[in-house]
């Protein structure tokens, strides 16, 4: 059975979709952008603080879920500029053990919602 899993933890979605849907075991999330939940504002401060907002905001869907970053299997990265991939990478790691880290993905794209820089998504399984 599908489960729709939302908390005002994280940003609000800005379309006709939910933060995340469980089904069984998984749990898949919707890209999140660097919107702060307690203000609706985006972060546009620099590219290290769009990613850590990006995944706080995961992190508090993943809470509300029963899950943890232990549990992330795959993410996808968009990014809009490669030349950020470093820092990107740098914040996006911490939330990680580097010997578990889970499969990803990061793409450079044309545009990302609201113009953002960086949108990340993820699978978690139990």
């Amino acid at each position: 059975m599908k489960e729709i899993i939302t908390t005002p933890k994280a940003a609000a979605p800005i379309g006709p979709y939910n933060q995340a849907v469980k089904f069984g075991n998984t749990l898949y999330t919707s890209g999140q952008i660097a919107i702060d939940s307690s203000t609706g504002d985006l972060v546009q401060s620099d590219i290290k603080a769009e990613t850590k907002q990006c995944m706080e905001n995961l992190k508090a869907i993943l809470d509300e879920a029963g899950f943890s970053f232990e549990n992330v299997v795959k993410t996808s990265i968009f990014i809009a500029d490669m030349h950020q991939f470093s820092e990107i990478n740098e914040v996006y790691g911490s939330y990680f053990d580097d010997k578990t880290a889970p499969a990803r993905e990061t793409v450079e794209v044309a545009n990302l919602p609201k113009f953002v820089n960086v949108e990340i998504s993820m699978i978690a399984m139990k």
